[in-house]
């Protein structure tokens, strides 16, 4: 597999960087941005200019990842050559978050005949839910097969999200890539690196990813007696203070829950994915060791899976952007770590997210995580 990517730190201006890219013919392209630059479609336009013979997929961002470290409203394009492996891309759209168990199960839909070995699937990452998309992709594809990939961001602004593929720009249309091919290297890792603190709450009333009461109290009013100052900021401190999701037996589940929105009329808060309604939740937070630490388990888990043959491959990670909030301006160590984890054979690409799909830590199905570092290798076997 052939990989050579391209960070525009000013786009429109450093289009001609994509040139450098043409010369290896690629197949596939990945492209993660800044949310401005998918307003006026001439992102997309150059793409299918420049490369009419590849497929593209991509997502707007809240801080890209490449190489060179993290990128804030930059434009970074990773090109793929394969040998032998295959890759199919196919879309739906997600008109309301009611529907979103429905749309991927029309994502799965179209890949299930073909019989991928791995998917890597993009969304938006407002009017969504996470885990339900991932349980209707699992209805078809079944459990064991490892899908990957992220939610779209717009730099923590929360007002709309974008992906990207061959037929343009949308705040509604859902991506998947199927992946392939007796040469085929896939491996993945996922990890978090938060703490929890305060008491376990008791979920007594919830609808699928809306949360309305813990304890019998409207669920925001509980939340912001906890955020204190830090209330007045929601639901974007809400990055900073997520939900740790645990068992009707009051144990831990591996999974995180990000705050997307709240509602001050009926005390509501929409998490990026479903809760437990037998369930309990508690609040989280970082310190920036903490989760540098969870970036470098999720790459350790990732190293344990690959096949070290010194080939080239992509390690595409997508973190969260509660993580890049908590970090600030070290938020460069956590992509570092993975990097020297894996080794030069590694070239880094991917995106902060509002949510990560991922196989968990311990946990072999797929799941909606949030706050977490996944990784996902790709590579193809050495002739």
């Amino acid at each position: 597999m052939r990989i050579k990517q391209v960070v525009m730190k000013k786009f429109p201006a450093d289009l001609e960087q994509l040139q450098t890219l043409q010369a290896m013919e690629p197949q596939l392209l990945l492209v993660f941005a800044g949310p401005t630059h998918f307003s006026t479609g001439q992102l997309a336009q150059e793409l299918l200019q420049r490369f009419p013979a590849a497929q593209f997929v991509g997502c707007s961002t809240a801080g890209e990842i490449s190489q060179q470290g993290v990128e804030n409203g930059s434009v970074v394009v990773t090109a793929l050559h394969f040998e032998s492996a295959q890759f199919q891309v196919v879309s739906t759209e997600l008109a309301a978050m009611e529907s979103s168990f429905q749309a991927g199960a029309a994502l799965a839909q179209q890949l299930a005949g073909w019989e991928p070995k791995a998917v890597l699937v993009l969304g938006q990452g407002l009017n969504i839910n996470g885990s339900a998309l991932i349980d209707g992709m699992v209805s078809l594809l079944g459990p064991a097969l490892p899908i990957v990939g992220g939610l779209a961001g717009d730099d923590a602004a929360f007002a709309k999200t974008f992906t990207l593929c061959n037929q343009g720009v949308s705040s509604t249309r859902l991506l998947a890539v199927g992946l392939k091919g007796d040469s085929l290297q896939f491996a993945h890792g996922s990890f978090g690196g938060w703490k929890p603190f305060g008491p376990v709450r008791k979920v007594t009333r919830s609808v699928n990813n809306v949360l309305y009461e813990l304890d019998g109290e409207p669920a925001l009013e509980v939340y912001k007696r906890y955020l204190g100052e830090h209330a007045k900021d929601l639901p974007g401190s809400g990055l900073l203070f997520p939900f740790e999701m645990l068992s009707g037996a009051r144990e831990p589940s591996g999974l995180i829950r990000t705050i997307l929105g709240v509602n001050e009329a009926d005390g509501s808060m929409t998490l990026a994915g479903a809760i437990s309604q037998d369930g309990y939740l508690r609040l989280m937070h970082a310190q920036t060791d903490g989760l540098v630490d969870g970036a470098e388990e999720a790459a350790r888990a990732t190293l344990k899976l690959m096949q070290q043959d010194g080939a080239p491959g992509l390690a595409l990670l997508v973190s969260c952007v509660g993580r890049k909030l908590v970090m600030g301006g070290r938020v460069d160590e956590e992509t570092e770590i993975v990097h020297d984890t894996l080794g030069q054979q590694a070239t880094l690409a991917g995106f902060y997210s509002y949510g990560e799909i991922s196989p968990g830590y311990g946990i072999l199905n797929c799941q909606l995580h949030n706050q977490t570092m996944t990784i996902s290798y790709l590579g193809e076997s050495a002739a």
